[in-house]
């Protein structure tokens, strides 16, 4: 028997060397996701004010609220400029941290820029203003030169310069939304003076306010609605006023031009408005009735006031007497089961 070969020592691996510096790396990940985020917090701190300022607006329109309800700010650190810049000022808390001198001069400023932007307002109502009162007059030159200055009355207001169809030789026969004859020769006379003036339209459509559903239509406001688009349709078609201009509205029975339960009223009420809408801002929207009448020299006695308003109801009952001669405050309406 042969002696047994001598074991072969084992041969001991090393133990792997352990790598402290493994953090780093989780380190260095943690610092470039941090860049990456001051990064973006810096893209975002500056705003572009115009995009910004159209997209609150839009916001506040579409829930249909006066005013835009966000309140921005150019960048991050401007929120205290932005308070500072209100116009409700004096109810914030960074006014009350003010002294009393400090809350004085703030509020003196504050109301100087109330009057600045006013004024401002103001001028802008008035420049509009007198365009729209040289289109009223180009307006009833045209008709005047046709012979139906009778048929149509003028006004401004908040809408802008309102030019009513009021003649129940032009308004539509009892139930029905077709222009008359008439009433295509008048809108085609108004027509070229709309087109040059260039201003959006609005067509507003009115029925009267006799009891019960029209004949031919479900309700009030669907012969509002298909009068107002025979007006809109004779603008767009025959006399070329493009459509991106034209809108219509349709009021029912809802907005009475006199008061119903005077004599006439309801030949005059069912009616068709077209409104040249105003190129203004709000404010300015809201002084266009009283920087036209300031502009004619009538805003001091109440008697020139009716003049120029068409909802007055003495003036346009006397307008309507004499024009329309009727007696009984349900006329056009005997004629097709007690409605128009």
């Amino acid at each position: 028997m042969s002696a047994p070969k001598g074991r072969r020592k084992k041969h001991e691996e090393h133990e792997e060397h352990e790598n402290h510096e493994r953090w780093l790396v989780t380190y260095a990940d943690m610092l470039t996701l941090l860049m990456v985020l001051f990064i973006v917090m810096f893209a975002m701190s500056s705003v572009d004010q115009k995009k910004y300022n159209a997209l609150k607006n839009g916001l506040a329109e579409g829930f249909g609220a006066d005013s835009s309800f966000m309140k921005g700010s150019d960048s991050i650190l401007e929120g205290h400029l932005e308070e500072a810049s209100n116009p409700e000022l004096e109810g914030t808390q960074i006014f009350q941290q003010l002294s009393p001198a400090g809350q004085a001069m703030v509020t003196e400023a504050l109301n100087e820029e109330r009057r600045k932007s006013k004024e401002a307002s103001y001028d802008a109502a008035a420049t509009e203003a007198s365009r729209l009162k040289e289109a009223e007059q180009k307006l009833k030159a045209a008709l005047k030169k046709r012979g139906l200055a009778d048929d149509v009355s003028t006004t401004i207001d908040e809408r802008g310069l309102v030019v009513s169809l009021v003649s129940r030789h032009v308004v539509f026969q009892p139930n029905v939304a077709q222009l008359s004859p008439r009433g295509q020769e008048v809108v085609d006379t108004l027509a070229p003076v709309l087109h040059d003036l260039g201003n959006d339209l609005r067509i507003d459509g009115h029925t009267n306010q006799a009891a019960g559903p029209p004949k031919y239509y479900a309700t009030d406001w669907d012969l509002s609605a298909a009068r107002a688009l025979s007006v809109l349709r004779r603008l767009n078609e025959v006399s070329g006023i493009p459509g991106a201009r034209l809108s219509l509205a349709a009021f029912g029975h809802e907005k009475p031009l006199i008061n119903p339960l005077l004599p006439g009223s309801q030949d005059i009420n069912k009616r068709v408005d077209i409104v040249v809408l105003p190129n203004v801002g709000q404010d300015a929207q809201q002084l266009l009735k009283e920087a036209a009448r300031a502009k004619e020299g009538s805003s001091t006695t109440e008697s020139d006031d009716t003049a120029d308003d068409t909802s007055t109801d003495d003036t346009s009952t006397d307008d309507t007497s004499t024009s329309h001669g009727t007696d009984a405050a349900s006329a056009g309406h005997d004629s097709e089961g007690g409605h128009e």
